[in-house]
């Protein structure tokens, strides 16, 4: 991504001054896209999907990923969107434009983007399937999804709670991690509206630091899961 998509609060985008400690690669930024499975050792519930072929080439390799996990793709009857941008929802089909989740029983979009959702001709066959999900909603007795708006209108997190511990499974909260952490005034020009997106990320970070939860977010670095703390400044993340 090129680095003017981050921006400074007021809206002035990075140029010369990109800060030093976020690397570049041939004068881009190199994003994560992960997605989530949540295995309740019977149904698995999936947390976005990728983007399939819809985009980047290297943005592909969910189905690779949930082979390398050994997890059955037969397995996952739920899958519930943070929100609609394409490189959360279009994994619903593969690159040979087949289902890439034959058994799937439930398909949950925040209800504020049900209508972009639908808009796109590639999920066709998905737009009448999809559910509504509103902010406090159980999909099942361990997760509940979490008002989140900003980077995008109905944008949504999952709180998963198992064994007296929560993972807060976040979408877009954090875009670059090398960077955002620490400074959480930064704003990613795919945003919708930035000064939401600041104080949902400056809200959700102090909550997953105060209570000691785990994050799980998709663009933080490989394994896209960790734990937040304060620093100095803002706040630090480190990965499991």
């Amino acid at each position: 991504m090129p680095v003017r998509r981050l921006h400074k609060p007021g809206g002035e985008p990075f140029g010369d001054d990109f800060p030093p400690q976020v690397p570049l690669f041939d004068g881009a930024l190199r994003l994560s896209v992960n997605a989530f499975a949540i295995d309740d050792g019977e149904d698995i519930t999936l947390i976005d999907t990728g983007s399939s072929n819809a985009w980047h080439p290297t943005m592909g390799f969910l189905p690779q990923a949930l082979g390398e996990a050994r997890i059955d793709v037969d397995r996952i009857r739920t899958i519930a969107f943070t929100h609609t941008h394409l490189d959360h929802i279009h994994g619903l089909v593969l690159a040979d434009g087949r289902d890439g989740f034959p058994r799937l029983s439930r398909l949950f979009v925040p209800r504020a983007e049900l209508d972009m959702f639908r808009s796109g001709a590639r999920l066709s066959r998905f737009h009448d399937r999809a559910e509504p999900l509103d902010p406090g909603q159980q999909l099942s007795a361990n997760i509940e999804a979490v008002a989140a708006p900003g980077h995008e209108v109905g944008h949504t997190g999952f709180r998963v709670t198992s064994g007296g511990e929560t993972l807060l499974v976040w979408g877009d909260i954090v875009h670059v991690p090398s960077l955002q952490f620490e400074r959480p005034e930064v704003a990613w020009e795919f945003d919708a509206d930035q000064d939401q997106a600041r104080e949902t990320r400056l809200r959700i970070l102090a909550l997953a630091a105060n209570n000691a939860w785990c994050v799980a977010g998709a663009h933080l670095d490989s394994p896209g899961v960790g734990r937040i703390s304060r620093g100095e400044t803002g706040f630090r993340f480190e990965p499991l």
